[in-house]
């Protein structure tokens, strides 16, 4: 397989559920797998009105598609690239506490150092207890943040004072709204942008933790 179908089938796909709420992103390859298991249908927007292709259809659809971009090609048909896919049976709604993992944790923090307030691409970033846990500190929204390699080796194992550092913000557990909306201002798909959007505004908002 050429890097370029790899980076293809890695790419993310929008999920709604069958309630058509946004509920989270997967592979091109998982998308693939559940149109063809029939658990999803492909959902496309189309001047103004949105359609929902299943397996067989999305197939036909995609043999008039020319952009090497959009298409996966098998020894026998060409498919399009599916953004944004309908699960057929799911209908929970979307989380309103959020997951603690590095992926949300980048997320909340925006790629940034929350030391130096520098931005970087996720591979340079390290993740560093605010209390070390050799100080009794936890594994927790409020203690774990951000951290580039060169602030990550200045702390090491000291508290801030001792360390003479200080947090750009006071790390906190995030709503999965404002998850929501970093997702929306970063997209780089157009068509999950309808969705998208509608989540931010629609989601049930959690109180703050007392």
């Amino acid at each position: 397989m050429s890097t370029l179908s790899t980076e293809i089938l890695t790419s993310e796909v929008l999920v709604l559920n069958k309630l058509w709420q946004v509920v989270s992103v997967c592979s091109v390859r998982r998308a693939l797998c559940l149109l063809y298991l029939r658990h999803a249908q492909v959902v496309l927007k189309k001047g103004g009105s949105f359609y929902t292709f299943g397996f067989e259809d999305w197939r036909d659809f995609s043999q008039n598609r020319s952009k090497d971009s959009e298409i996966l090609r098998t020894i026998t048909y060409k498919i399009r690239i599916p953004r944004v896919i309908l699960l057929l049976v799911y209908d929970r709604f979307p989380p309103r506490r959020v997951k603690f993992t590095r992926k949300n944790i980048y997320k909340r923090d925006e790629n940034t150092c929350q030391y130096c307030g520098r931005k970087f691409k996720s591979q340079d970033l390290n993740l560093d207890h605010v209390v070390p846990l050799s100080r009794q500190g936890k594994d927790s929204w409020k203690n774990v943040v951000c951290s580039c390699v060169s602030c990550n080796l200045r702390k090491g194992n000291k508290t801030l004072t001792e360390a003479g550092m200080s947090l750009i913000r006071t790390p906190k557990r995030p709503h999965w709204r404002s998850l929501v909306r970093y997702t929306l201002d970063n997209v780089v798909e157009e068509s999950w942008k309808d969705f998208l959007d509608l989540a931010y505004w629609n989601v049930e908002l959690e109180q703050d933790e007392k």
